[in-house]
Parts: structure tokens; sequence; C-alpha cells
């Protein structure tokens, strides 16, 4: 018999490791901002707390300021700090305009609450309505909205709107999310798509309007309302200058002054109140009206561009 050879397989070598092929990287789509533009207009939502501090700080500046008593003659030797402390007794004559003007009465501090109302929500209003007109000029925001429109860049359009910001911005984006989708809609009529794009425009605007007119009724307000408290301390300070000539014998000089400097004191901080109040009202509704201006017309560009492609 044969023997039997031992089945030894001869080892083979190692095949050479396969180094793996990098892949080609896929390219990453082009991330789309499709964040809302947001007009952030903010400001004092409660005026009555403004009223309110300013009362505080107005009874505060015509006792413990105007009245100091080193703001009078006579008063002196009663050893008191403030006008209040000294009895009726003592004649109190002023020496310099914060005497002059706390012999006004007590319509001065009512009077000095509605001009520090006016000043308080007129720089109010000036941060708010900043931010509601946007980063950039409208004028040039305008144009450069319609020159993009005319392309039919709508893309172009909602990135002008989102650097934009502000109310107009965020009028205009509105509108241009519904001409998108108005662009897609297979089902309505053409004049439904327009009637659609309209009414979102309108939507936008009245969502808008209230915040931007926000306290100027207030200012509005006062514009009359300073002008009658300020007659009505005319009017008391002349009671008081009749009732010291009606004296018998020789008048009262002193309660004469007195009645004088009360009917002048209100007569100017209402005129001064109304003046102010009128000013910054008309300037700020100027500054709606230019705003109010342009969301109009690109709504017009916006809805005729959409007839005229569509």
């Amino acid at each position: 018999m044969e023997a039997t050879k031992p089945n030894n397989p001869q080892p083979q070598a190692p095949k050479p490791a396969v180094k793996p092929q990098p892949q080609a990287a896929k390219p990453q789509p082009k991330k789309v901002d499709n964040k809302n533009v947001n007009s952030n207009v903010g400001g004092i939502k409660s005026a009555f707390l403004v009223i309110l501090v300013c009362f505080a700080v107005a009874v505060c500046l015509y006792l413990f300021v105007m009245g100091m008593i080193t703001n009078f003659t006579g008063g002196e030797e009663s050893g008191a700090a403030f006008a209040f402390q000294v009895g009726d007794e003592v004649k109190l004559s002023p020496s310099n305009l914060a005497g002059t003007v706390y012999k006004g009465g007590f319509v001065v501090p009512i009077l000095l609450t509605c001009l520090f109302t006016v000043i308080v929500l007129s720089v109010e209003r000036w941060f708010a309505i900043g931010k509601a007109k946007g980063t950039g000029n409208i004028t040039k925001f305008v144009e450069n909205i319609k020159d993009a429109l005319q392309k039919k860049d709508i893309a172009k359009a909602e990135d002008l709107c989102r650097k934009q910001k502000g109310t107009v911005g965020a009028v205009v984006y509105a509108t241009l999310q519904k001409y998108k989708e108005m662009d897609k809609d297979t089902v309505l009529e053409k004049e439904q798509k327009l009637t659609s794009i309209q009414q979102t425009l309108e939507e936008a605007t009245a969502l808008e309007m209230p915040a931007l007119q926000q306290n100027l009724p207030i200012i509005a307000t006062l514009t009359t309302l300073g002008t009658l408290l300020g007659l009505f301390g005319t009017v008391l300070g002349m009671i008081k200058s009749f009732q010291a000539l009606s004296q018998s014998g020789a008048p009262d000089s002193t309660e004469l002054s007195t009645g004088i400097s009360e009917a002048l004191v209100n007569t100017a901080t209402g005129i001064a109140t109304a003046a102010l109040a009128l000013i910054s009202y008309n300037f700020y509704t100027n500054k709606i009206d230019n705003m109010t201006y342009a969301i109009d017309e690109l709504g017009f560009s916006i809805v005729s561009t959409f007839a005229a492609t569509h």
C-alpha cells in the first residue's frame, strides 16, 4: 500500500489590502432663510403708569425744588426748609423764577405732569417709530423692491425685506409670501388670487398700525388739555388778583403779585405743553403716513406684477 502523503496546503500570500477610495463629498443644499420679518416696534404699553410717574416727579419738583425757602424772601426767620412748611401768616415773596412758578398754585404740578408726559411719550415714539422704519432708507427700499419685481426676482425681494426689517419690510414680506402661495395655486381664478394678495396686504398693514399709533392719541389729547389747564390756572390767578384789588384801603401788593404770577405761570406752562404736544403729534403722524404710502405703493406694485405675469 502506498503511504498517504499528508495534505499540507501551501500558505497563500496575503492579498494586499484595498484602500477605500474617498467618496466625493455631496454638495450640501443651500440653506434658504425662511424666517419671517418682524417689525419689533415695541414701545410703552401702559401710558397710565407713565402719567403716574410723571405726576410723582412733578409734585416732588414743585414741593422740594421750586418750594425751597431759599427761593423766597421773608421766610428765613421761620427756620423752615420749604415753603409749604411756612404758615399763611408769613408772607413769602419770590426771589427768583422758581419761586414765581411755585406761586402758580396747585395747578402747576398738574400742568407739569402734562408737560412731562408729552416729553416722555414723544421720546418713546421716537425710538419706537425708529425701529418701525427699519435699517435703511425707505425710499431706496421701495425702489429696490420695485426693481426686483420688474425682474420677477421674488427671492431677491424677500432678501431685501429681511435686511430692511421694520414695519414696511414685515408687511411687504407677508405680501410676497402670499404672492408665492398664489403662484403655486392651480384652483383659484386669477381675480381671486389678486383679491387674496390685496387682502393679505391690508390685513398685515392693519396689524402694524396699532403699534405705530400707540400713545399718539394721548399726545393729541394733551394738545387740548394743556391749553385748557393753562386757561384754568389763568382764571384762578386773575380771581386772586381781583380779590386783592377789592380789599378796602390800599390793595395788598403781595396778594396782587401772587395772583398775577399764578395767571402768567399757568398760561406759559399750558401753552408750552400744548405747543410741544402739537409738534410731536404732527411729526410722528407724518412719519407714519410716509410708511403707509410706501406700503401702498409696494402693494400696488406686487399686485400689478402678479396680474401682468399670470
